[in-house]
């Protein structure tokens, strides 16, 4: 069990509160987000909202653990960089994942990472730090998932497949065994993925196909 901190106000912040005070062993005791977003009244869900500037001075990370369930914003660079200044403020990042979820090892399950119901995560599979994996996903087994991607929901990803870091899968996209899924590729929602991909690249369509457009080919 941990005292948590939350960063955020909004729906991902509410809903992670839900998820965790009613499907975990933790306690949610405060939310966090840059000074300038400060609600008002200094409260979200009941509960005290601190700017983040200064957080570890009323939280110190010795008694105190964070969670950042954020959005795939900017290909999920954004969520990096949160994640990043929590870690170099020194607190240690839970994971959630739901009872609901099938998942045979949870120790092959990096930080951050923020799991819903109804996947099913087969066994040898890895997952990194960082990833969020929605609702009603299939994760084939022997798979690699790297740190900072997002799954949407019922994604198909079949197994022995490398998915590279800040990757995202559209709700219904399907992936063929043995590909790799190359750093930041945009799988769109309902592509059949059967080619390994390019980096940075947004794929549509069955079968997919690069649709011609950079997503930013800059290491984040």
């Amino acid at each position: 069990m941990a005292k948590v901190i939350v960063f955020g106000i909004r729906d991902f912040a509410s809903l992670a509160h839900y998820y965790l005070r009613n499907d975990s062993p933790h306690e949610v005791i405060a939310f966090s987000v840059n000074e300038k977003y400060l609600p008002e009244d200094g409260r979200f869900e009941g509960l005290p909202t601190v700017a983040f500037e200064k957080v570890e001075r009323i939280y110190p990370p010795e008694a105190y653990s964070f969670f950042v369930p954020m959005s795939h914003r900017e290909m999920n660079r954004y969520r990096k960089s949160i994640y990043d200044q929590v870690k170099d403020k020194g607190y240690r990042l839970i994971s959630y994942i739901s009872s609901k979820a099938t998942v045979f090892h949870e120790d092959d399950i990096g930080e951050n990472c923020f799991i819903l119901e109804d996947n099913t995560i087969q066994p040898f599979t890895t997952i990194g730090n960082n990833v969020v994996i929605w609702s009603g996903n299939h994760i084939g087994h022997h798979s690699l998932i790297g740190d900072h991607v997002f799954f949407t929901s019922h994604v198909v990803l079949s197994g022995n497949c490398v998915v590279e870091p800040f990757c995202f899968f559209g709700v219904n996209a399907t992936i063929r065994d043995g590909l790799r899924i190359a750093e930041g590729s945009f799988i769109a929602m309902s592509a059949s993925v059967t080619k390994e991909t390019t980096p940075w690249r947004v794929y549509i369509g069955a079968p997919a196909r690069d649709r011609g457009a950079s997503i930013g080919d800059a290491a984040p």
